[in-house]
């Protein structure tokens, strides 16, 4: 049998984030020497965390879709659908984590806004 720890741990990381639960979300899953490469702050846990905190406390309505979750190893993807607030087209979202032992020591993010208008008739999901 597979296991999807990985995936699981993922996934229940970024969902406690966009329900606001910061700081359960890190205590449950971020290792001491955590580091992510978002290039908007600096790439320790306490800076991230901060930075996620500011952001739901101006963002109460935030929700998270995941699309697809993809695991290999102890390196996870997750596609997501994230909007700040119901009015919000949002973003498209990869997060990749890369995990020892069962906590988080990598995060690296991308995102793409979704347009109003397309060409393309399928969408960005």
């Amino acid at each position: 049998m597979i296991s999807n720890i990985y995936k699981e741990a993922a996934i229940s990381f970024l969902e406690l984030v966009a329900s606001g639960k910061i700081q359960e979300a890190f205590e449950r899953h971020i290792a001491p020497d955590f580091r992510h490469h978002n290039p908007y702050f600096r790439g320790d846990a306490e800076s991230l965390m901060l930075a996620m905190e500011e952001n739901a406390v101006q963002s109460t309505n935030k929700t998270l879709e995941v699309k697809h979750a993809l695991e290999d190893g102890n390196t996870v993807a997750v596609h997501s659908h994230i909007k700040q607030n119901p009015e919000d087209l949002g973003a498209a979202v990869i997060h990749i984590f890369r995990f020892e032992g069962e906590k988080i020591v990598e995060l690296w993010d991308v995102g793409q806004a979704i347009p109003e208008e397309s060409p393309n008739e399928h969408g960005v999901f």
